[in-house]
């Protein structure tokens, strides 16, 4: 029954991406957040759905006489650089077919990302692409919330098998960088039960996140919380949620998961911390020795043996900072730290532009929680190699309309009032959504950094 359902919910959907190619964005993430699919026992499994959406969408992009542009902010230049950076270390890797296959899927998501900045460019679209975002790993959340809860947290919640998402650590990531997202929609959600709704979702998601037993999730957790808390517009009611989620969840916790998270302190005393530190010293190294890295998928027995202290104990890089490292060198590492510094960077202008209008306050809040979700990447993903997660890079995307749609608006665009029915419901203004940001003037770069104005195809992105 589930195969059928989400087969009948996929291919119903390509008649509305033919006719909107920005609703195929919207599909694509559910598939690749959500992973429908993977819930479900038989044929829909191993049926090519994401594929499938993708060339619809192409194809529907194609056909459409919306006018395309690529935002060339400063993030998506350094996405450019970055993945031919990754080319480049791919023609010398240590093992040339495994780098290959990686790239090619390291690739599709970058090309995603580049169409989905030319097709989601308005305040509607950019909305509708947070709340998809939100609910498919929250889905995650209030299941594995109310799983931590009724079994007292004696058993770890884990994602869909065979995805990017499948272990304790991975979805503990996942879950502890959407939290921000569930409050954010819980503030700005039309309904006020679907406030409530979405308010319970963020605090079961956040159980969820603690239920993992990851300890990166429960250090990106903490760094998260203390961040969300300063960030919060309200911060003696953040306060108060805080401090009630902390005095219901700590004394429900069962032995174990306090004997696992005091491993953080006793490290040395941990064969799998030992080994970790093994892994990241054998990619600093390899980056000494090979200016590009090892290439994709190198934390291999051979890599080992020839840069780690201990050749014998070979592990993943389980750290997103020494995977990359490893992967691509230190001109690869330096390109990924500066593409997160300019997203943050980018976040915190418009966060300052927004403070000035009522109208994109609801844009300051989503900067706000893009920059609560980093903090929770950066310190859990310092734990866990998870350097290509395209969660981090619909996070970019995020920023960059953003600062299109911010741009537009001390620019004088009339975006707004042609989107003011569309806000949660009803069609957006093509030809205001559509419109170059290029005509920006130096108070709008001032204020929420320059987007280019240069067109670019898929086939030139990818």
């Amino acid at each position: 029954m589930r195969d059928i359902a989400v087969t009948l919910a996929v291919f119903g959907s390509l008649p509305f991406i033919l006719k909107r190619p920005w609703f195929g964005i919207l599909v694509w993430t559910w598939l690749g957040f959500m992973n429908p699919h993977r819930l479900a026992w038989g044929f829909s499994t191993t049926l090519p759905f994401a594929m499938i959406v993708a060339v619809t969408t192409m194809v529907a992009m194609l056909m459409s006489k919306e006018e395309k542009k690529i935002p060339w902010t400063r993030e998506m230049v350094l996405m450019l650089v970055f993945w031919t950076w990754t080319l480049i270390t791919t023609l010398t890797a240590m093992y040339p077919e495994l780098a290959w296959e990686q790239l090619n899927k390291v690739s599709k998501i970058f090309l995603i990302i580049f169409v989905a900045s030319m097709l989601i460019n308005t305040s509607y679209r950019l909305k509708a692409l947070v709340w998809v975002i939100a609910l498919s790993l929250g889905f995650f959340g209030v299941k594995g919330g109310i799983f931590t809860i009724t079994t007292g947290g004696n058993f770890a919640v884990r994602g869909p098998s065979g995805t990017f998402i499948d272990g304790n650590n991975e979805i503990g990531l996942a879950l502890a960088m959407t939290t921000p997202f569930l409050f954010f929609l819980s503030r700005h959600a039309p309904i006020k039960l679907l406030r409530a709704g979405l308010l319970a979702a963020a605090v079961l998601t956040a159980f969820a996140a603690l239920g993992t037993q990851s300890r990166g999730a429960l250090v990106g957790m903490g760094a998260m919380t203390a961040f969300l808390w300063l960030k919060s517009r309200s911060k003696i009611l953040t306060g108060i949620l805080i401090a009630l989620f902390i005095a219901i969840m700590v004394p429900m916790m069962p032995e174990q998961w306090f004997a696992r998270m005091s491993t953080i302190q006793n490290y040395e005393q941990d064969q799998s911390a030992l080994g970790r530190i093994n892994a990241w010293r054998m990619a600093f190294n390899m980056a000494l020795h090979r200016p590009t890295g090892g290439g994709f998928d190198s934390f291999r027995p051979g890599a080992f043996w020839q840069y780690a202290p201990d050749p014998t104990n070979v592990h993943d890089s389980h750290s997103i900072y020494f995977q990359v490292m490893g992967h691509h060198g230190f001109i690869g590492l330096a390109i990924f730290l500066a593409l997160i510094a300019f997203t943050w960077l980018s976040a915190s202008s418009v966060i300052r532009a927004a403070k000035r209008d009522g109208v994109t306050m609801w844009l300051r809040d989503l900067m706000a929680a893009v920059q609560v979700s980093l903090i929770a990447y950066l310190t859990a993903g310092a734990f866990l190699g998870l350097a290509y997660f395209d969660y981090l890079y619909n996070l970019v995307l995020i920023v960059v309309v953003g600062r299109v749609i911010i741009a537009r608006k001390v620019a004088g665009s009339s975006e707004h009032a042609g989107e003011q029915k569309g806000v949660y419901g009803g069609p957006a203004n093509p030809a205001a959504a559509t419109r170059s940001v290029a005509n920006a003037d130096s108070s709008a770069a001032q204020t929420a950094a320059k987007p280019g104005s240069s067109a670019q195809s898929p086939a030139t992105a990818r």
